[in-house]
């Protein structure tokens, strides 16, 4: 799974819900490979769900062709447990996630026919919390 080998803050605040439905300025456009996977709508999408999307990629392309993840989970998310009384701080980080816009392109291929890029990205379109879409270079 994919997770930072050093931070700057360990505890990040949770933010405000307005990034994740204003639209994408950036990685909005397939730039490495010849198709993608758009993101259509705003979400927290975990480092579990990219590394599913991922393996569902490549084993539906029986490893051809290349892969390009365009996302990283650099966000920390806290849990403090269920049963614990109020007060003794913030809790352990929990695993991570990455902010995901309307519009981000999450995932590229390239090197492989439409059609199987197409069945690799429906697959991996279900691992993932948001919904998405295909996109041709």
């Amino acid at each position: 799974m994919l997770f930072p080998k050093k931070v700057k803050h360990r505890k990040w605040q949770r933010g405000r819900g307005r990034t994740r439905t204003s639209p994408a300025t950036k990685r909005v456009a397939v730039s490495f490979g010849d198709y993608g996977l758009k993101a259509l709508e705003g979400a927290w999408v975990t480092s579990r769900q990219i590394e599913a999307a991922r393996r569902a990629i490549t084993r539906s392309i029986k490893r051809g062709g290349k892969v390009w993840i365009r996302v990283f989970p650099d966000r920390p998310v806290t849990f403090h447990g269920n049963e614990n009384t109020m007060g003794g701080g913030k809790g352990a980080v929990d695993h991570y996630v990455v902010v995901v816009r309307p519009g981000m392109v999450l995932f590229e291929m390239g090197g492989v026919a439409e059609d199987i890029a197409r069945e690799a990205f429906r697959l991996a379109g279900h691992k993932l919390s948001v919904k998405t879409q295909f996109l041709k270079a």
